[in-house]
């Protein structure tokens, strides 16, 4: 086994240790599918496939969602994490902007940094925020935050800052305005975006039978 190979084998074992109890769409498995993706996007992208799959693994060791709203608890453990694991410095620096700018953030906030790594990891994140995958995290995530499923007197806001975002308690079929149909058209690379295409028309099809369902139509 290579260095970087062991040291991915570390990360996985130290990530399945610190999300244990998780929330179901923000745990092990959560991590273990974006880590499957980046790699299945890796292939047609001219990436440092190691810094991807750290990103990919260590992307969500802190989500803020689950830290009062923290975004800098992630990327502490991350650094003193890669930094324990010997690490070479550019490469932790690197993992640590991707986890820092991965979020979506209400989609109308600025990415401060940008590469093709990050470019994958994002990709491969949002992939699990669509299709059959997406929607049953969606509503986890609402069941867990005890919000209603719809309510037709509260629409969606597709203006939202980014602590506006973060705070929001809106029906959960909000979310798929707000942001779930939005992931289609924010891919980066060629193979995330034909994926993305296939799980944004699940979506919508889903949308369709839930109306209906909802207000009794054939």
């Amino acid at each position: 086994m290579s260095t970087s190979e062991d040291k991915i084998v570390k990360t996985i074992a130290f990530v399945k240790e610190q999300l244990a109890d998780a929330e179901g769409g923000h745990d092990w498995f959560h991590i273990e599918r974006v880590y499957n993706n980046a790699k299945l996007i890796s292939k047609t992208e001219n990436v440092d496939v190691f810094v991807v799959a750290l990103g990919a693994l260590l992307h969500d060791i802190a989500d803020s969602k689950f830290h009062n709203g923290d975004e800098t608890v992630g990327p502490k453990i991350a650094r003193e994490f890669l930094f324990k694991l010997n690490v070479d410095s550019l490469v932790i620096e690197h993992v640590i902007q991707i986890i820092e700018n991965i979020s979506f953030k209400g989609g109308n906030e600025a990415q401060n940094f940008h590469s093709p790594e990050l470019d994958v990891v994002q990709d491969a994140d949002r992939l699990d925020a669509m299709g059959a995958i997406g929607i049953a995290r969606c509503f986890n995530y609402g069941g867990f935050k005890n919000r209603q499923l719809y309510n037709p007197d509260i629409k969606p806001n597709l203006k939202m800052g980014k602590e506006e975002y973060k705070s929001s308690k809106a029906p959960t079929i909000n979310h798929f305005y707000e942001k779930l149909l939005l992931l289609k058209d924010k891919m980066n690379t060629k193979t995330g975006h034909k994926i993305a295409l296939q799980r944004h028309a699940y979506m919508e099809l889903f949308l369709k039978q839930f109306y209906n369902e909802w207000n009794a139509k054939l």
